[in-house]
């Protein structure tokens, strides 16, 4: 018998929908998954030079310190001074990690008993929810919508009953809805959590991807008495399977973390950190030459969405494009399932993160120009044969 602490949770959607998608290839469909967010590109060619250099050392396969090797704490310090304007103290307020997610985890671990509850953003990545009820905690939604810019409603939040909440998390830019960082909205945000003594969870692991100047929450005067910021490599240098992010916050929150962490693991392989420090390091023209290459594939779906008659806003960024289906689909489902059964194209159901997504879909980024070049012709011999049935 399973433990209690898995009740209700699911598995994973995605992990489920590979599977079907495995057996229709089996088949012999040839399924074109534009669904899932796993980087396509390479890391650039130094990186990967540097872990196969450092993997040849006979001497640097023994564990390491459940806080990253200096170096890599101090490289992670000066990307945050470089790109976020952040100055962070690479010894007491950086925590190395195996990828962020593994991140949402350990806060939820670390600060959440028992019916302890936590805001949660609907829609929203829905590993936030499931960590929360692992820890024990109740997920509580607060609703995004685009009439208010895909952000919560810190009013009307405010006349909730906030006592029990103790961790609030957001996403910006935000994924699945692609809303940028507002500069204006962030520090507000922040104030709203210092009120109502709630933890800040920030996960910024888009804040390269289509966007001029990211932005950190920690830039903000007074932002670490409540902000702990979520950051990877796995979008922003293609390292998704490298599992290697980090976690930042005030020297405390830190310690705090740690104290879990350090149960769960026995530090990460010195070779990847070696080459993440390579990454960290990586000039302007990286970031540019990745983002003219996404930037190109948005506008392919875009046309693929036209096709489609969705809406969508054009200013959305990250790794993926979020749009609203048209008014004769029951929801986003009804619409995936259709192009997945009639085109052998998977496109993601907005529902999947959230009710507020039910009238969504999203499309992933990761692919190249002929990949949504034919999904877009198997799109189209689909409708022909529709409007001539």
């Amino acid at each position: 018998m399973i433990a209690k602490r898995l009740e209700g949770i699911s598995e994973y959607y995605f992990s489920q929908k590979l599977r079907e998608i495995e057996t229709l290839n089996k088949q012999g469909k040839d399924i074109l998954n534009l669904g899932i967010g796993s980087p396509d590109l390479p890391p650039h060619p130094d990186v990967i030079k540097e872990l196969q250099d450092q993997a040849a050392n006979p001497n640097i396969h023994g564990y390491q310190g459940y806080k990253g090797i200096p170096a890599l704490r101090q490289a992670f310090a000066e990307w945050y001074s470089r790109w976020y304007r952040v100055d962070l103290n690479p010894d007491t307020e950086i925590l190395p990690l195996m990828g962020s997610k593994e991140g949402i985890m350990h806060v939820c671990m670390t600060y959440l008993n028992d019916g302890d509850e936590a805001l949660i953003p609907n829609p929203g990545y829905p590993t936030y929810a499931s960590a929360v009820k692992l820890a024990g905690g109740i997920a509580i939604n607060y609703d995004l919508t685009p009439e208010n810019n895909w952000q919560p409603n810190l009013d009307a939040l405010s006349e909730q009953d906030l006592s029990k909440v103790k961790l609030m998390f957001i996403n910006y830019p935000h994924m699945p809805t692609g809303q940028p960082a507002d500069r204006h909205f962030l520090p507000k945000v922040i104030e709203f959590a210092r009120t109502h003594r709630i933890l800040l969870v920030h996960d910024n692991p888009y804040s390269f991807i289509l966007t001029d100047s990211p932005l950190s929450l920690l830039e903000y005067p007074g932002s670490r008495e409540v902000v702990i910021e979520l950051n990877s490599l796995s979008k922003s240098h293609n390292m998704a399977g490298w599992r290697i992010g980090m976690l930042a916050a005030a020297p405390e929150r830190i310690e705090e973390v740690l104290r879990f962490k350090s149960n769960m693991d026995s530090g990460m392989f010195m070779p990847l950190q070696l080459a993440a420090v390579k990454a960290l390091n990586l000039d302007t023209e990286w970031y540019a030459g990745i983002n003219r290459i996404y930037s190109e594939r948005r506008s392919r779906v875009f046309e693929i969405l036209d096709m489609l008659n969705c809406s969508y806003d054009k200013d959305q960024v990250g790794m993926f494009v979020w749009a609203e289906i048209p008014e004769h689909y029951s929801n986003g489902y009804a619409l995936s399932d259709e192009i997945l059964y009639g085109a052998n194209v998977f496109l993601t159901p907005g529902g999947i993160f959230g009710t507020r997504g039910d009238r969504y879909i999203r499309i992933s980024l990761c692919g190249d120009l002929s990949r949504f070049d034919k999904a877009k012709a198997r799109i189209a011999q689909l409708k022909n044969k529709a409007d001539n049935d």
